[in-house]
């Protein structure tokens, strides 16, 4: 059995910027508030992250963690969560129109549904339905070539 999706929601992120928001709910999800107050059984999960070996299909198995925020918050949230195994997706780009102020944003920075979508896709776990709220899901699959 593949073990649920864990996303970690900093709170001071936007709910109306939000993509991974409208799933809460499905049973493949787990949503987690930030800081967490009880540990959280990791043992087996990847982290999606900026840098680190590309997902493949050898993670199969593994649970996902999700952290969810800004790239400036999600670089504090990281430090809670360095003791999981990095995993990236280079090579995708992301049809968010979104620009930093700070300039915090990766390169190969991509919103929280589209990493979600790609870890989904490239583990071959269903994706039916994770695109349905997000208003950039049509750029996002022509931009990707996955359509």
């Amino acid at each position: 059995m593949t073990p649920v999706t864990i996303i970690v929601r900093h709170p001071k992120e936007n709910p109306k910027k939000c993509s991974v928001l409208p799933l809460k709910g499905r049973p493949d999800l787990s949503f987690v508030n930030y800081p967490v107050k009880t540990p959280l059984a990791l043992e087996g999960y990847v982290r999606l992250a900026a840098e680190g070996p590309a997902l493949s299909a050898a993670d199969g198995d593994c649970g996902i963690l999700l952290l969810d925020g800004s790239w400036r918050w999600a670089g504090f949230m990281t430090q809670t969560f360095d003791h999981v195994p990095p995993r990236s997706l280079h090579g995708y780009q992301t049809a968010y129109p979104r620009v930093s102020k700070l300039g915090t944003d990766p390169d190969n920075g991509l919103a929280s549904i589209e990493a979600l979508y790609l870890a989904y896709h490239i583990l071959g776990r269903p994706t039916a339905g994770l695109l349905d709220h997000y208003h950039w899901a049509d750029d996002f699959l022509r931009l990707n070539q996955l359509v």
